[in-house]
């Protein structure tokens, strides 16, 4: 566990580093283009965000190499070597598109060929685990639509949630670190080494994410762009091939003595692909959503629009922050509990304790309007817009005879308490409005 911390360290420490160059970089290339309709950021922001994470990838498979036990890894497979040649082709794409745009179909036949790369290398679904039979061989060529479809489908699922300030990297750090715990399970518990290439890639997916979170939390100062969301989507698809398609069922059965342990201990992998699809569950049911919505309007399923699962969040009265930590929450949960399920003798503990917490967060989910409040001791060090009413008159200073209206935020004046509003009424006429500024424009756009 030592040296996976330590890969996860260097790994986020390295991204972390490089966001910032990459940011002027970005700024002086030109990788800023303007805010189009369908953004929430209001300001052009640079991308190539995933320049950084590119030098994180390649820093942590470095100190990976040097490590004894993650060695073997390296020694007895072709994993690595894949996975570079795949998300190297991956991030070319991406830095083009982020520059200057790449046609929907140049970019879908690119993913492809990325793909095709690392399934020529080795990374490529071998068997299928099947309830009550085992592990179903599949021929060659199965197994390279199988690879192919999978990589695709995740690459753009996660390129099409990259809609908000910290959405994608934190949903996709989310499942990786469901995808670590499952795996580090099947290879130190079971003595699995087929496991041990998704362990690492799960590792490198959160030190890259931890570490550019750091800079892409709202509000967001450098986006990741294609070259990043495609990286991470292309990364956790060979984390699932390399897990799905390679544990034998056989040999968790010589270890519980079971076949209906090992039924229970591989629900997430019997059926073929399913630990990556509840993983990842929120991005595929957006990405299966839009290719609906667009085609039923007889448009491309490439086409653009503002109706993802984290816009209708905004539309519904949920502010920025709020509608990414409720994404946060609803793929947290289907990812560990599908883990959680898979680990626990007790399945109706875990399903009770599932079914509470989706009451919980139905219950935040349809009260977008509800602003917890901080006790008074701490109301000094968190937004204003979670201190009590009382320390709203605290607020109205008073320079000689003038009152004077509180520093402008960006709080919409539907979130203002009763007493701000009456506060604000007992203001002079032509005092500055809170969230604007005299000229009555907002200071964050």
């Amino acid at each position: 566990m030592r040296e996976y911390l330590l890969v996860l360290f260097c790994t986020a420490a390295v991204t972390y580093l490089l966001t910032g160059p990459v940011r002027k970089f970005a700024i002086a290339a030109g990788a800023m283009p303007p805010v189009r309709a369908r953004d929430v950021h209001r300001e052009p922001t640079p991308r190539l965000g995933g320049i950084a994470m590119f030098g994180g990838l390649c820093a942590g498979i470095l100190v990976a190499s040097q490590l004894d036990n993650l060695s073997k890894v390296f020694s007895q497979g072709t994993d690595i070597r894949a996975l570079l040649s795949g998300a190297g082709i991956m991030w070319l794409l991406g830095v083009l598109d982020d520059k200057w745009g790449v046609d929907a179909l140049v970019k879908l036949g690119g993913q492809m060929i990325a793909a095709g790369v690392m399934v020529w290398q080795g990374v490529t679904v071998i068997t299928l685990p099947v309830p009550g039979v085992g592990a179903v061989a599949v021929s060659p060529t199965q197994g390279m639509v199988i690879s192919v479809t999978m990589v695709v489908v995740m690459v753009n699922a996660v390129n099409f949630i990259d809609g908000l300030d910290g959405l994608a990297g934190g949903m996709v750090c989310i499942a990786a670190m469901a995808f670590f715990l499952y795996s580090y399970r099947l290879w130190y518990g079971y003595n699995i080494m087929d496991a041990a290439p998704a362990v690492l890639f799960s590792v490198l997916l959160i030190g890259m994410c931890l570490g550019f979170l750091a800079h892409n939390l709202h509000p967001a100062r450098i986006f990741m762009g294609d070259s990043g969301s495609m990286m991470l989507g292309l990364m956790l698809a060979v984390a699932a091939i390399s897990i799905t398609g390679r544990v034998d069922p056989d040999l968790i059965t010589s270890e519980t003595g079971s076949q209906t342990a090992t039924v229970h201990a591989l629900v997430p992998i019997y059926i073929p692909l399913l630990l990556p699809l509840t993983v990842i569950a929120l991005p595929l049911a957006d990405l299966l959503l839009a290719v609906v919505r667009r085609t039923w309007a007889g448009q491309s399923p490439f086409a653009a629009d503002k109706r993802h699962l984290h816009h209708r969040l905004l539309q519904v009265g949920h502010s920025h922050s709020r509608a990414v930590l409720i994404m946060y929450f609803w793929a947290a949960l289907i990812a560990f509990g599908t883990v959680a399920f898979s680990v626990t003798n007790t399945g109706r503990t875990v399903v009770l304790t599932l079914a509470g917490l989706c009451l919980v967060g139905l219950v935040v989910l349809l009260t977008p309007r509800f602003r917890p409040r901080a006790p008074r001791a701490v109301q000094a060090f968190v937004p204003p817009r979670y201190r009590r009413r009382g320390a709203a008159r605290s607020a109205v200073q008073t320079v000689g005879d003038e009152a004077v209206a509180p520093a402008p935020t960006s709080a919409p004046m539907a979130e203002l308490s009763a007493k701000d509003k009456e506060l604000l009424g007992e203001l002079p006429k032509g005092s500055p409005a809170v969230g604007g500024n005299r000229n009555g424009s907002n200071p964050s756009r």
